[in-house]
């Protein structure tokens, strides 16, 4: 089982929320269940279990006509882009 302590006001600063501390209690006892179950399933023997990306089976489908088009050229993105940098495109920042 897990003896260690959830922080639950470094996590909510991480998820940039406020808790009240009725909430902070309800939430740290909820994650250290969640946790408890993890270690739970870390115990479990799977030496020899294939991993599996989905629990069917899942193929592509090809429609007539998938076949890969014209690709532009690194001169011509670079032409079309607003900003390039080291063969990148520079796009504006969107995470803090």
């Amino acid at each position: 089982m897990n003896t260690q302590k959830i922080d639950i006001d470094y996590l909510a600063n991480l998820a940039r929320i406020d808790l009240s501390d009725e909430e902070k209690i309800k939430l740290s006892s909820q994650l250290e269940d969640i946790i408890g179950y993890f270690d739970k399933l870390s115990a479990v023997n799977v030496e020899g279990v294939e991993p599996m990306a989905h629990t069917h089976k899942v193929s592509n489908v090809w429609r007539e006509g998938d076949e890969p088009g014209e690709v532009f050229t690194s001169e011509t993105l670079k032409k079309l882009a607003p900003e390039y940098r080291d063969n990148q495109v520079v796009v504006p920042k969107v995470v803090e």
